[in-house]
């Protein structure tokens, strides 16, 4: 049978939930401005019912508070972090694309390649006009160097922005890094509390705001999972202890917190370049642990996913090719002509002259190579190509043969070595034109004129003038009715010629007479027979064709690719922002501060506070009437 204060301690236990409520209605109110906050409430129950020896059975003893929870929805997290990461990569896209596109703009107070393209050909038009005049031809020279150096300084802004790219990425290294720590701080501490059977609410929000910040950089999945009392975990009869395995993987998988401990990243330079035009020590990410970090996983999402595809993305043209051959000293590699088109025109090479080449599954350092391109004479194309690559290491230990090699990694987007690539391989071809045409004029004693367009040297005063280093065509020893032609990185050949070492011939500048617009002396400079056919590179598809188009259509056929792609990057990240923003309202629709909502409840706990007071007020009247008035 229950007490005769049975009834008192009922009222109160209604006193003690509606203060519960009170007080968690007061805390949601005090933080509706903390961000990350997650609105709480408290879980109530009906408290254990008395078993009484009477017509009626059970009586209820009253309402427990059995604990105050958040309102959050795990659906919706998970909703807001894929969608944060995506996020992430199309707001670096459009940051760096649109500074290219600045690069690249043309205005009235700014000469771009237009402008300059157009003063090389005027000035080269008086210079036919005027035969015999040094001074035209030195304003013909000097505008040639200022489209030279056009293209150098296109070059270096964008090798700064690689760098740039390349600085930012260690920063989100970094970032990881103190996020993983404070993340595993924080696991630590809320299993330290809910051990004892309280759920550390204000912990839990800090680590979702930490996730939240992570899913910016990086993908990232969440688990986590109970930890059960007794030996062997989750065992049959075990309880769960109150504290819990969270673990945080990130670009694919790859683990960052692991409950108390954490994974940390490095940055490592770069010893060797993947591309010709790259910066120097380009960062690659590894963990401390000693294992790679996957840094072009497919998976890999975030800021990080769009920093990597700005300052490596290739365009997926990679070197990459199958193993014919391995020596004690070198590998040839076959490339497939109809696969790899990108890799049988030595104009569009990217490989560095030094680097790192990857066989089967190691990689071997290369101090130089030669390419080796075999022609089908009627057509033109190229129906065989072969690398082979010096190496420092012994490879001939591992049966590489018919296996992968690769230099670098196919990243498939247009970044800052694509347009790096797009330069060098319009100033080659550039080149080319102009130099086969002025190298076919002779002076009087029937020597043929020298390069007009030159590349330095990277290390010296000296320049690669392309008279030495390219073999002549010879018939190849597989098919004589095949032509083939050997390029070597070492060599003198237009492989040398980059946006960053074009260069006018030095030896015509010092001296303009060098630079011949005639094609035979006996024919007298009135001819300028050279000059006329300079003239025609500048729209003539035989002499120089760019991606299908003219010399002159340049700048018009890199911007388009620029304006794809920043128009693109613009507009997914709108639309992404959008999506972002509708994912974050139902998420807040969920765990947000509803000032109105706080307000009803203000007033609906307040009454079911004054009313379980009411109840022990009725309550002390009974007793007082009990006890006082019936001399109990």
């Amino acid at each position: 049978m229950p007490s005769t204060f049975f009834g008192l301690n009922i009222a109160y236990t209604g006193l003690q939930a509606a203060n519960a409520w009170l007080n968690t209605t007061g805390n949601n109110i005090s933080n509706v401005e903390t961000k990350g906050y997650s609105r709480q409430q408290v879980t109530q129950q009906a408290a254990d019912a008395l078993r009484l020896n009477t017509s009626y059975g059970m009586a209820g003893a009253g309402v427990t508070a059995v604990s105050v929870d958040q309102i959050r929805n795990g659906y919706y997290d998970l909703k807001y972090w894929n969608s944060n990461s995506i996020l992430g990569i199309y707001e670096e896209r459009n940051d760096y694309m649109r500074q290219i596109e600045d690069y690249f703009n043309e205005t009235d107070t700014m000469r771009g390649f237009n402008t300059i393209f157009s003063e090389v050909f005027s000035s080269l038009d008086e210079v036919y006009k005027s035969a015999g005049d040094d001074t035209v031809k030195t304003q013909f020279l000097g505008e040639a160097q200022s489209l030279c150096n056009y293209f150098k300084e296109m070059s270096t802004n964008l090798r700064k922005l690689q760098e740039d790219a390349n600085a930012e990425i260690k920063n989100k290294a970094d970032a990881i890094n103190t996020l993983g720590s404070q993340i595993a701080t924080l696991n630590k501490q809320i299993n330290l509390i809910e051990c004892n059977r309280v759920v550390a609410n204000e912990l839990r929000d800090k680590r979702s705001l930490l996730i939240d910040e992570l899913s910016k950089i990086v993908d990232v999945e969440v688990e986590e999972t109970p930890i059960y009392t007794g030996e062997g975990g989750k065992a049959e009869g075990a309880e769960k202890s109150g504290m819990n395995n969270y673990v945080v993987r990130i670009a694919g998988g790859q683990i960052l917190v692991d409950r108390y401990s954490y994974n940390e990243l490095e940055c490592v330079a770069r010893e060797n370049k993947v591309n010709q035009s790259d910066a120097e020590g380009l960062f690659d990410l590894k963990w401390k642990n000693g294992l790679d970090f996957n840094l072009y996983g497919r998976n890999l999402s975030g800021e990080l996913k769009g920093l990597i595809e700005i300052r490596d993305g290739n365009n997926a043209e990679n070197f990459k090719g199958n193993i014919v051959n391995t020596s004690t000293s070198s590998v040839t590699v076959d490339i497939d002509p109809e696969l790899q088109p990108y890799l049988t025109d030595i104009n569009k090479c990217t490989l560095p002259e030094t680097g790192a080449i990857r066989l089967g599954n190691k990689m071997f350092e290369y101090t130089s190579w030669s390419a080796e391109m075999t022609k089908d004479p009627t057509t033109g194309k190229v129906t065989k190509a072969e690398y082979t690559f010096n190496l420092k290491e012994n490879p001939s230990d591992s049966d590489y043969k018919d296996k992968q090699a690769s230099v670098g990694t196919s990243v498939d987007y247009q970044g800052i070595p694509y347009y790096q690539e797009q330069m060098n391989e319009w100033i080659r071809d550039f080149a080319r034109a102009m130099n086969d045409i002025e190298k076919t004029a002779k002076d009087k004693d029937g020597n043929h004129a020298e390069a007009l367009l030159v590349a330095k040297h990277a290390t010296d005063e000296g320049y690669y003038d392309f008279t030495t280093g390219t073999l002549p065509e010879y018939l190849s020893k597989n098919d004589p009715t095949q032509k083939a032609t050997t390029y070597y990185s070492y060599g003198d050949n237009y492989y040398q010629l980059t946006a960053m070492t074009a260069i006018v011939n030095p030896t015509m500048v010092r001296d303009v007479n060098q630079f011949m617009t005639y094609e035979n002396w006996s024919d007298g400079q009135d001819s300028q027979d050279i000059c006329e056919q300079l003239l025609t590179v500048r729209t003539d598809k035989s002499r120089m064709s760019f991606r299908g188009c003219t010399a002159q259509e340049f700048l018009q056929t890199i911007t388009a690719d620029i304006a794809l792609n920043a128009g693109a990057a613009a507009t997914f990240e709108q639309n992404q922002t959008d999506i972002n923003n509708a994912i974050s309202n139902q998420r807040q629709s969920v765990m947000g501060v509803d000032n109105d909502e706080e307000a009803l409840n203000l007033v609906k706990f307040r009454e079911a506070f004054n009313l379980a007071a009411k109840m022990m007020s009725v309550m002390q009247e009974i007793y007082d009437k009990l006890i006082n008035g019936t001399g109990m």
